[in-house]
């Protein structure tokens, strides 16, 4: 759907230093003209925005920003550097550890490859803004990606795997927990022990459906927050599924 590539790209450009609260959209006449459309096409992208509380329209009056969207949702699948760019953060990776290993049983079965097949595991700390936000082991299988170099780490794995190499990451499962800080993650992360961390394990898979990347991470609970959007799918040949509630 264009109008939907054409909200998300509306989203982020909502969420630079360009726009503040309060300001105003361009036309859609201007918008439909930049993006090469019909003016209809545009305003379905801007009523996705005003679904999403992002912009409210002022009849006779033209569409303002209402909120920053500044948190990472699970709607769209970016990378957190990705995300946090751009909203206009710095963001730093600081890589503690880059290794080949043989994969491990229980990595092993999460990449689904062969126990002891090689695999790259790096441990790097994110810093946004100069604060250390999240603690990442990270285990991709070194026959995918055989040019990873610690320079690749220190920026953005998403863009080495899609750019570089060609590979389209196609989603990503996670689970989430929380967690206190022991002594090492405390000190990796320059917080008091027992500080509350958010533990997410994040497996990311190809278009192919080749298992590209597990990760365990532990992100600053007081620093970052997650949200969730999540749709209810209904089919007309299989029963409703029963959510908690």
């Amino acid at each position: 759907m264009i109008y939907k590539s054409i909200a998300d790209k509306l989203r982020l450009r909502l969420n630079s230093s360009d726009y503040n609260v309060g300001s105003p959209l361009p036309a859609e006449k201007i918008l439909a003209q930049e993006f090469g459309v019909a003016r209809m096409t545009i305003r379905k992208a801007v009523d996705m925005l005003i679904a999403w509380g992002l912009v409210i329209r002022r009849h006779g009056s033209g569409t303002y920003v209402a909120r920053k969207d500044v948190h990472h949702e699970t709607t769209n699948l970016t990378g957190l550097a990705e995300v946090l760019r751009q909203q206009g953060k710095e963001v730093v990776s600081k890589v503690l550890v880059f290794e080949v290993m043989p994969a491990p049983p229980a990595i092993a079965s999460q990449l689904r490859i062969q126990i002891n097949e090689r695999i790259y595991f790096s441990r790097r700390v994110r810093y946004v803004d100069g604060k250390p936000l999240m603690l990442e082991d990270s285990y991709m299988p070194v026959k995918l990606f055989r040019t990873l170099s610690l320079g690749h780490l220190e920026g953005s794995k998403f863009d080495y795997i899609e750019k570089e190499c060609g590979i389209t990451i196609s989603g990503n499962y996670e689970s989430l927990s929380p967690v206190l800080a022991d002594r090492q993650l405390a000190q990796s992360m320059n917080v008091p022990e027992q500080t509350p961390l958010l533990r997410i394990t994040s497996l990311s898979y190809s278009d192919s459906g080749e298992f590209l990347n597990y990760s365990v991470m532990f992100r600053n609970a007081s620093e970052y927050q997650v949200d969730y959007h999540l749709r209810r799918v209904h089919t007309d040949n299989s029963p409703l599924t029963h959510s908690p509630e």
